[in-house]
């Protein structure tokens, strides 16, 4: 007799989640709580709560949790995708086109892949989830030995070395060495 329920996996085999956006979304909506909870209470002991007051303290409340609800990444050998609550973007990790890391404040690297898919990643997603970045920047660079990342070898250089500092830091910081 067979299993009626299999688990679902990429045909690649290996899915990798972002293994903080679960504490991230969260946090957003314990925020966005408190804001309401906090907002009904001082409405109501500031002379009565109506309807209109609560309508408006709730909308906030919804827009507060939109803006801080992080963005979902999943990758899979090849494919790397990011989900918001609107949009979900994709992109062949290995079959990159292009890939931006801009200098100064920026923490968002910009991929795009040879079909014309692009996708906006965090850094601290990057940074945070180890085996997600192993699996970027091998695809990366099989994209760089086939010939079609074309733009931002150095900024695949360069965030290769943030990340690899980051993390050694990191590991020195934990067993007390920093």
């Amino acid at each position: 007799m067979e299993p009626r329920f299999l688990p679902q996996s990429e045909p690649d085999g290996l899915t990798v989640p972002d293994n903080t956006w679960a504490g991230e979304a969260r946090t957003a909506a314990g925020c966005a709580g408190l804001l309401l909870v906090v907002s009904l209470i001082v409405e109501a002991c500031d002379g009565g709560l109506n309807l209109p007051a609560a309508l408006l303290w709730i909308a906030l409340t919804v827009v507060l949790f939109v803006a801080l609800l992080p963005a979902r990444v999943v990758a899979a050998p090849g494919r790397l995708t990011v989900r918001t609550l609107w949009t979900r973007t994709s992109v062949r990790t290995d079959r990159l086109a292009t890939l931006h890391w801009p200098d100064g404040i920026e923490r968002r690297l910009m991929l795009t892949d040879t079909d014309g898919g692009r996708a906006r990643i965090d850094l601290r997603v990057l940074l945070a989830n180890p085996p997600l970045w192993l699996l970027l920047e091998t695809d990366a660079r099989t994209s760089y030995e086939n010939g079609t990342l074309r733009h931002g070898v150095r900024d695949l250089d360069r965030l290769t070395r943030h990340v690899e500092r980051d993390t050694a830091h990191s590991v020195f910081t934990i067993s007390g060495l920093h």
